[in-house]
């Protein structure tokens, strides 16, 4: 009975088995299939991740598509000399006159003696002990400080902090430095990345997303061999070849004058230049690690409450509406900083939520912050007025999330120069009372990053110090100090005063427009947009906030 029934329906629709109905098809779902394809590819990916590191492994057991780390393919260079001459007699490796222009003067023996621990400092004019020099430097109160907590041994420091070298430039240094047998590379750099002009077009391409990933893949031996058999098969030559040419020395925009004017907002050149600091702080490493060398990698400080933004920009797209409810909103602010803090504070927030952008109103917010004890807020702002500012002349938030991320990747000891002296700050923001400008630490300054080096000397087993080397290095520190001539700190005050004209663009060199003619027209060009007046506004001074 059931057979003929189910028969009878069948040859109603041509011997075929009759639909399905709709809920039934509901109930029958494809998910198991379509849960089977996720997992498979789930499998896939991970198969080949793990794949990855094999054959890593067995380039590197064979040597083969070793990246090459000398080679920069963002930049390149006109032309290379070295940091070091042998002196006259042959007794001393010394930097020549030619060089001194971004280099003090600095010599060691040109026969490392036994029982030598040679140390190489690397990096930019911090590390040079700017706007003093070298006998103020972190790296001399080191090598005090060493020779107190261990005299049985020689201790040499070699200091290559370079005036506007930016970490680009530091790779040949550092090759340099491997053939005088050193034992130590400390490397700090961070600050000087934004200060000379260079494109980045293939990086600008591409989402922001994918820079960090492909900057990583692309040092790896399986990327290097892969991409060199590409280039053989197809004949093409290296991309290296298109990069832009850049002097043996900085050209830095603000060595011109009304250099700020070369400076604009382009998200796409900041991506660019934050990529390729990431790059080359890795191929530092790689280059040392290579070389055996131990390193340590310190992330530069940065005066966030003292220092306002050296140039602001409004956001693209602001409407003439806007821009006038923005102008009054700060001008009334500004009016009640010496009456009514929480008030300015109040029109700053909704100032900011017209344009936040705009680097001096998170620096004049952040004062405000400061002065109502609301910290955490301060300090928020004064990053943010960091991150916000078009002339970066201070390591940026990414950049630093960088350099850390790259310590702990390739287990190198780390220390946050900032975190360190931030810590000892009165009001817990870095600021003048541990530097003497926007980025350069105090004598006491590096005396405290000394100590600290040393500590972590110490922990890597490099130096064993006896029980009371602190209160022997505070005397020699003194010592030291006290031998120091008047005239070092008159020219010290003097660059001091020099370097801060010169971030304000008021650099005695050519004019900024002669020589950066395509930047100055396109910060032109935002101007129409804006405003220049607009455009122009510089931070309120600290002076003009006070508690009502």
């Amino acid at each position: 009975m059931t057979s003929d029934t189910t028969r009878s329906a069948g040859d109603d629709h041509g011997g075929e088995s009759p639909p399905v109905p709709d809920d039934r098809a509901a109930s029958v779902s494809p998910a198991p299939s379509r849960r089977r394809l996720l997992l498979f590819r789930i499998a896939a990916v991970l198969l080949a991740l793990a794949v990855f590191p094999c054959v890593e492994g067995v380039l590197a057991l064979f040597d083969l598509g070793r990246p090459n780390v000398a080679e920069d393919p963002f930049v390149g260079f006109t032309g290379s000399h070295p940091l070091f001459v042998l002196s006259e007699d042959g007794e001393r490796y010394e930097v020549p006159p030619a060089r001194q222009n971004f280099f003090a003067y600095e010599s060691f023996p040109a026969q490392k003696s036994p029982g030598t621990f040679r140390i190489v400092c690397l990096g930019g004019s911090t590390v040079q002990g700017r706007p003093y020099s070298i006998p103020t430097s972190y790296g001399t109160w080191l090598k005090l400080a060493l020779q107190e907590a261990d005299p049985s041994r020689n201790w040499e420091v070699v200091n290559c902090g370079g005036i506007s070298y930016a970490s680009y430039r530091l790779v040949p240094i550092l090759e340099e430095c491997l053939r005088y047998e050193p034992d130590l590379l400390i490397l700090c750099t961070g600050h000087n990345e934004f200060l000379e002009d260079r494109s980045y077009p293939g990086i600008a391409s591409l989402p922001r997303w994918l820079h960090g990933p492909l900057g990583a893949v692309a040092q790896t031996r399986t990327f290097t061999l892969l991409r060199g058999s590409a280039q053989r098969i197809s004949g093409a030559a290296p991309a290296a070849t298109d990069r832009p040419l850049l002097p043996d020395d900085p050209d830095a925009m603000l060595d011109y004058n009304e250099g700020l004017a070369a400076y604009h907002r382009d998200d796409d050149w900041q991506a660019g230049v934050i990529e390729h600091y990431g790059y080359n702080v890795r191929r530092l490493l790689t280059i040392a690690e290579e070389a055996d060398l131990p390193v340590l990698l310190l992330s530069p400080c940065s005066n966030l409450a003292d220092s306002p933004p050296f140039k602001s920009e409004h956001r693209a797209g602001l409407s003439d509406a806007e821009l006038a409810e923005w102008d009054r909103l700060v001008e009334e602010a500004r009016s009640l900083y010496r009456s009514n803090l929480h008030r300015a504070a109040a029109l700053l927030e909704d100032a900011l939520a017209i344009d936040d952008r705009y680097a001096a109103i998170h620096f004049e917010l952040g004062k405000c912050y400061e002065y109502l004890s609301r910290s955490e807020s301060a300090r928020t702002c004064y990053v943010r007025a960091r991150d916000e500012d078009i002339c970066p002349l201070r390591i940026l938030s990414p950049m630093e999330e960088e350099l850390r991320a790259i310590a702990e990747e390739r287990d190198v000891p780390f220390l946050d120069l900032h975190e360190l002296l931030e810590a000892r700050s009165r009001r817990g923001i870095l600021g003048d009372d541990w530097l003497v400008d926007h980025v350069h630490p105090s004598f006491e300054g590096h005396q405290v990053i000394a100590r600290r080096l040393l500590e972590m000397m110490a922990a890597e087993g490099m130096v064993e110090p006896r029980a009371d080397w602190e209160e022997r290095a505070t005397a020699a520190f003194e010592k030291h100090f006290e031998s120091l001539e008047d005239h070092y700190f008159l020219r010290g005050g003097r660059t001091l005063r020099a370097l801060q004209a010169w971030t304000r663009g008021e650099a005695d060199g050519p004019p900024a427009h002669l020589r950066f003619p395509e930047r100055i027209t396109r910060r032109r060009a935002g101007e129409d947009a804006s405003g220049p007046d607009a455009n122009e506004r510089r931070a309120v001074q600290n002076s003009e906030i006070t508690s009502p």
